[in-house]
């Protein structure tokens, strides 16, 4: 360049190309998810997903929405991984404080798991703002994480993975186990016992880690001991970056207990983080125990009092309110049997759910009928309640109903219509058919008073 003479501008810079449109966005756009979801914020991203916040566009209700991508993470182990967190979520829908799922939807490359919101985060964000919990609040949240598990052992399900991380809370600061995703289900088991070695270290029981064959819910029993002294010490029991180094401390317990801790809460603990599984406390055991009882018989007394019919309205089950409004059985005409014929149903045109329930007929009195069903009822080990109107009985357990009896009405002089229905959708449509094998072949004494009505 010469002397003197200025130097032009340089060029401007090219713009930047729009960013690509994708169907899910980021948090600070809204996007649709499948005509369905808006999805708001947000909330996290795991190993192999997206968590984001989302609203129902058919009830408004809110969401969360577990977005997998299945161009990215989607290998065979991953896939298994996916179908057994959905397999053991439904098969423990009916605990308050299990994460629920609402429903699975996929396309060519997403997999979307909706499930119900926790807005109250997660319990590890609490531990660490708090550092440590009061033992009051410690033990509720203790509480609600061994009934969680004890109903997760009934059904078979493992979790595996007990972790604060893993503990939600809703708005009301209840606690919900969530993520099944290394949970075990009955299928896996070989010769009793579990043999994937897997979890988060720090939290992981020892027979898991060394390999060898190992009862999950004992497993889980170890975890929940980590857990309630990281609520009441503030800090991990056994904490070392070198995992052979940490696991020798655990074999030889070398732990120690901060002051503040009460007595009762460190026998709990002690018994928890017993590094043999054999002698470890067991849940079983634990929900007998003097500390962990303290101020949770009365609500469980409260909830085995409360009327099976009463837990199906506050569910918001409409078809509860009535069985109580029924005042007895309704005679029927010509066309009122044609109806029930299954041939001329057309109610399946216009009913999204399937529907669970049978009928039979019967020529036994409805007092008969309603004695039958609550002796075998109370044999297979249901709680058995009498509707106000006398022509109904519901089998309950754990406070829920499960299964309604009715008798409907009389088709011919001493001819009863009687119907067994699954009121909770999430109970497995063998319930139905354990009660009916065990029982409704007998109310009437043989197969001539026993049969399908119109199948």
């Amino acid at each position: 360049m010469e002397p003197g003479a200025r130097s032009s501008p340089p060029p401007p810079a090219p713009p930047l190309p729009p960013p690509p449109v994708t169907a899910f966005k980021t948090a600070r756009t809204s996007a649709n998810l499948l005509n369905k979801y808006q999805l708001i914020r947000f909330l996290g991203r795991g190993s192999f997903a997206k968590v984001y916040q989302a609203r129902s566009l058919i009830d408004d209700s809110i969401v969360a929405v577990k977005i997998i991508d299945k161009t990215k993470s989607l290998d065979a182990a991953m896939e298994s991984r996916i179908i057994r967190e959905v397999d053991a979520m439904r098969r423990l829908q009916n605990h308050p404080n299990i994460l629920k799922i609402h429903e699975v939807m996929a396309t060519k490359t997403k997999i979307c798991l909706v499930m119900e919101f926790a807005s109250g985060g997660e319990l590890f964000a609490l531990v660490n703002r708090c550092k440590r919990l009061k033992e009051s609040l410690a033990r509720r949240y203790f509480q609600q994480l061994i009934s969680a598990l004890h109903f997760c052992h009934q059904n078979g399900v493992a979790h595996r993975d007990v972790k604060p991380q893993n503990l939600l809370l809703d708005k009301d600061g209840n606690l919900k186990v969530s993520d099944f995703g290394l949970s075990a289900l009955p299928e896996q088991l070989k010769n009793g016992m579990l043999q994937t070695a897997c979890g988060t270290p720090a939290y992981t029981a020892p027979e898991v880690v060394a390999r060898r064959g190992y009862d999950g819910a004992k497993a889980d029993a170890w975890s929940c001991g980590v857990m309630l002294y990281v609520m009441l010490a503030g800090c991990m029991p056994f904490d070392d970056s070198n995992l052979v180094a940490m696991y020798k401390k655990i074999h030889r317990r070398e732990y120690e207990f901060p002051s503040g801790i009460s007595k009762p809460a460190k026998s709990v603990i002690y018994q928890l983080l017993d590094p043999n599984p054999k002698t470890r406390m067991s849940i079983e055991a634990l929900m007998n125990h003097p500390w962990l009882k303290k101020s949770f018989q009365q609500k469980q007394q409260q909830e085995q009092e409360r009327s099976l019919f009463e837990s199906e309205l506050v569910l918001g089950n409409k078809e509860s309110s009535k069985y109580e409004k029924i005042s007895g059985m309704v005679s029927m005409n010509a066309f009122d049997i044609i109806s029930l014929s299954s041939g001329l149903d057309l109610s399946g045109l216009f009913e999204v759910k399937k529907r669970k329930e049978k009928r039979f007929t019967t020529m036994e009195k409805t007092e008969s009928v309603m004695e039958k069903v609550k002796e075998i009822g109370e044999r297979l080990g249901y709680k058995v309640e009498k509707g106000k109107s006398g022509g109904v009985i519901g089998l309950g357990k754990l406070g829920r109903m499960v299964l309604v009896i009715e008798v409907l009405m009389e088709i011919a002089p001493e001819m009863f219509v009687m119907e067994v229905r699954v009121v909770d959708n999430s109970v497995s449509e063998g319930c139905r058919l354990e009660f009916e094998g065990s029982s409704l072949g007998g109310i009437t004494g043989g197969a001539r008073g026993y049969r399908s009505f119109m199948a």
